[in-house]
């Protein structure tokens, strides 16, 4: 009866949980799904993580090669993601070249890299104008069960915490790169950058870390980014349903705590493998 109630009425059956303030899955309103991080997933990679957010898994490699710097920014290296949502992960995606979503994902974790200064750019430099590091960060997403920003968001930031790179010089005679595989680096990680996604239910309902279902009902969706010193850094807002002031307010102050038990679930995985 309630699978084929759910079926029919998909929003009449969301709503049925709503009004006892819990949802289909069992959670509170504001709770956020169970969140596991793996790290060095791929042996082959500088750097990986895998994370799990409730069902939904994305996994993130970090490949890093040398490059020339650009001529606008000659003492800078480069950080390039790239978003993949492949069929495999869910039937509402196709075949063939990036589609809407995924182009808007990887924009996202560009603007993110860029605002909330999770790595300086100037530190990928080996030699002004003449050396530097670019670093691919590829996000697969493997189970799409929805809020697959936040999911992308940890993965890259795990990943980049996970990454080693090998000492560079340049060759002073015949500027050539000289690598020494056997010493290696990781990054200089200066902020934590941490999404928090919600979505409006009925113009008024407020739920954390929506899933594919919950987005597909929801009239609205808010991503909030928010580093360790409790400043917002992003703020995206794809169009629905308009928010208060007072509304916006408390979802910061969730995303400031989402924030805060994420960088630990981090640290703590990070620290068991050390």
């Amino acid at each position: 009866m309630a699978a084929g109630f759910k079926m029919a009425e998909p929003l009449e059956y969301h709503r049925s949980f709503l009004k006892e303030n819990c949802r289909p899955d069992g959670r509170e309103l504001p709770e956020f799904r169970t969140t596991t991080v793996n790290i060095g997933s791929i042996s082959t990679a500088d750097g990986s993580a895998l994370v799990k957010l409730g069902n939904t898994t994305v996994i993130c490699g970090v490949k890093a090669e040398l490059a020339n710097p650009s001529v606008e920014a000659p003492g800078k290296g480069f950080i390039v993601p790239n978003v993949d949502l492949p069929p495999l992960c869910s039937s509402q995606f196709r075949p063939g070249p990036p589609g809407e979503q995924a182009q808007a994902a990887s924009q996202f974790m560009a603007d993110i890299i860029e605002s909330s200064e999770v790595l300086q750019t100037e530190d990928l430099c080996i030699e002004r104008g003449k050396l530097s590091w670019s670093l691919y960060c590829d996000l697969m997403c493997l189970d799409y069960d929805g809020n697959v920003l936040d999911a992308c968001t940890l993965a890259l930031l795990a990943a980049l915490k996970n990454t080693n790179l090998p000492e560079v010089s340049v060759n002073g005679e015949t500027g050539a790169p000289q690598v020494d595989l056997g010493k290696r680096r990781g990054l200089k990680i200066g902020q934590h950058p941490v999404a928090a996604s919600f979505c409006v239910f009925d113009e008024a309902i407020l739920l954390a870390d929506p899933t594919a279902e919950e987005e597909r009902l929801a009239t609205a969706r808010l991503t909030v980014v928010t580093n360790e010193d409790g400043r917002v850094c992003s703020v995206h807002k794809p169009g629905g349903t308009p928010l208060s002031g007072e509304k916006l307010q408390e979802l910061i102050s969730r995303a400031a705590v989402r924030q805060k038990e994420t960088h630990e679930l981090i640290d703590k995985v990070i620290k068991s493998i050390t």
